[in-house]
């Protein structure tokens, strides 16, 4: 298998939809990743945890929908062409 744009976008893709499908009960809030834990106080910059936290959140909440397009394309692709 060569390496090419297309499998390194692939990769790209279910890296996304890895952090996309993460449940915050299930397995954040286990390891101490929830929304409750890692919060600042006023002023103060967020720790790397912190910021993480706030990455998974926003790729969760912006991806959603369009994740659904970009799954439907690659499939079919990968149907039609192998």
């Amino acid at each position: 298998m060569a390496f090419t744009l297309y499998s390194l976008l692939q990769a790209a893709l279910l890296f996304v939809n890895a952090i996309t499908v993460l449940h915050e009960e299930r397995f954040l809030r286990r390891i101490g990743w929830g929304t409750d834990q890692g919060i600042g106080g006023f002023g103060e910059e967020p720790g790397i945890k912190g910021q993480l936290m706030n990455l998974i959140r926003s790729v969760r909440t912006v991806m959603r929908v369009p994740l659904i397009g970009v799954n439907t394309v690659t499939i079919v692709l990968l149907l039609l062409f192998g």
